[in-house]
């Protein structure tokens, strides 16, 4: 496999209306990717049709609660990855109007590994700041290892569990937590 793109040759704005259906088509491709032959092949599908539609997105980039960074490959501008910093939806306890959740951060295989996963997270945490939050809260599967590391290394700890649905059926996630 090439080694990753160097993370100056992707650039990363904040999305905005126009850019639901990019944000769509890296979503479903990345989460195909990411767990095909992990889970279950039609409910990757039906997660994807559901969860990573052009209306799903659409919703973020005009909700007044959300913040989305979309990375472009240069030359050209083609979307590469995102990430999705909005309200909290999980399943603590101690939530509060000073959290804040990174609902999704997803690369392109091809582009992971070269520092833009750090970058889309420094743009969302860095938004988070100057909006006051306190807290970046986040789940994720709790047997992606490589997704756990990459959270650990950035100071993220598990606070919680919970029970995520893809496509009907049902998966064991961590909730992890940054303190701001």
């Amino acid at each position: 496999m090439p080694a990753a793109p160097a993370a100056s040759a992707v650039t990363i704005r904040r999305a905005a209306r126009g850019d639901e259906v990019a944000l769509s088509l890296v979503g479903q491709a990345s989460f195909l990717e990411s767990f095909a032959g992990t889970l279950d092949g039609g409910a990757i599908v039906a997660h994807c049709l559901k969860q990573h539609s052009v209306e799903k997105y659409a919703g973020y980039l005009v909700d007044p609660r959300s913040a989305v960074w979309l990375a472009e490959a240069q030359p050209g501008g083609a979307p590469a990855g995102y990430v999705v910093l909005t309200t909290p939806d999980l399943p603590l306890a101690d939530t509060s109007e000073s959290d804040t959740e990174i609902k999704r951060i997803y690369l392109l295989h091809r582009f992971q590994g070269g520092g833009l996963g750090i970058r889309l997270m420094d743009q969302a945490h860095t938004h988070a700041r100057a909006t006051g939050k306190r807290r970046a809260l986040l789940g994720v599967y709790g047997k992606n290892a490589a997704a756990i590391a990459f959270y650990e290394r950035l100071g993220y700890r598990r606070v919680g569990e919970r029970r995520f649905n893809v496509g009907g059926n049902f998966y064991d996630d961590l909730v992890m937590a940054l303190n701001l």
